[in-house]
């Protein structure tokens, strides 16, 4: 049985980790502060395996028993987040990745962070590969999320060559499933929630820029993979399937059967017009690629969450 640290097992994706990790047999320690994860992520997890941990990783904190493996994905995560806690992301993405790669140095752990497709900013190159330098507004509303996580991986690959920890970098795009909080302001969770009250679909701009969106189990299954691997540069993990936010609303409504129209609003600030990962790398290093298309993966979340949870209370 190996010992698993996940910061930020509560969220979203942490806590489709924690499940994964626990049905492979390992112990997890979660440690979330519950800035925006939920122990409602977790509360159906009730075995001796597990511990939560209520700390803020950006102060110093330490583990006694020994850790095998770190999965950092602590971090603000949705615009509606990063743009109501500035300076607590960027501080995430630098003092808790500094905390996190100390505390898996003194273990000798494995660490693996999870960073963004976002990166890559505005992309210039289509589909994104790892060796693409990205094209990113630091400025930006959107910079002290795109920013964090670029300072993150430039931390994690000095602490691998300067103080020989064990590192892997994974660069998720879009991810859904049940879990997703209802306002976190991102398009799936937004269409849900509109399509299943037949609310009008807010489409910003025309529609046309593009997003690949990977259901949950395929992520996790591939962030575990590269873990488990001895892999240290980047690595993309997502579905190369392409939509535009347009055929996703049409697709929403029709998985969903609501009666919602579709209305146009205008573009965020920075909003990337393109978003595609080349999984070459994760196809040839691991062996991943994602199995759930984009309709089964909508209706695998409506039935696994349920439309209460989907549509969830007014914030």
């Amino acid at each position: 049985m190996a010992t698993c640290l996940v910061t930020g097992g509560a969220g979203f994706l942490g806590s489709h980790l924690c499940d994964e990790l626990l049905r492979r047999g390992h112990r997890v320690i979660c440690v979330d502060n519950l800035e925006t994860g939920s122990l409602t992520n977790i509360e159906h997890i009730r075995v001796p395996e597990f511990a939560h941990l209520n700390l803020d990783i950006i102060e110093p904190y330490f583990v006694d028993e020994p850790v095998d493996f770190v999965y950092h994905l602590a971090s603000p995560a949705s615009p509606i987040d990063y743009l109501r806690l500035p300076l607590h992301t960027l501080k995430v993405g630098s003092h808790g990745t500094h905390h996190t790669l100390g505390l898996a140095k003194t273990h000798r752990a494995r660490f693996l962070i999870a960073s963004t497709s976002e990166v890559y900013g505005d992309p210039q190159v289509h589909p994104q590969t790892e060796d693409y330098w990205g094209h990113v507004n630091p400025i930006g509303p959107r910079g002290v999320y795109d920013e964090a996580k670029r300072y993150a991986e430039a931390l994690t690959m000095a602490y691998h060559r300067q103080q020989g920890v064990d590192t892997a970098i994974i660069r998720i795009f879009n991810t859904y499933g049940p879990r997703m909080r209802p306002y976190d302001g991102r398009a799936i969770p937004t269409f849900f929630r509109q399509a299943l009250t037949d609310r009008p679909i807010t489409v910003f701009g025309t529609g046309s820029q593009t997003r690949s969106f990977c259901f949950v189990d395929d992520l996790i299954r591939g962030m575990i993979a590269l873990a488990e691997s001895g892999e240290h540069m980047p690595v993309n993990v997502g579905n190369p399937d392409e939509f535009t936010l347009l055929e996703l609303a049409e697709t929403m409504i029709d998985v969903t059967g609501s009666r919602s129209e579709i209305v146009y609003e205008a573009l965020p600030t920075d909003d990337p017009k393109q978003r595609r990962p080349d999984i070459s790398r994760a196809k040839a290093l691991l062996g991943w690629q994602p199995e759930v298309s984009l309709r089964e993966g909508l209706q695998r979340t409506l039935d696994g969450a349920g439309q209460e949870a989907l549509i969830g209370a007014a914030p």
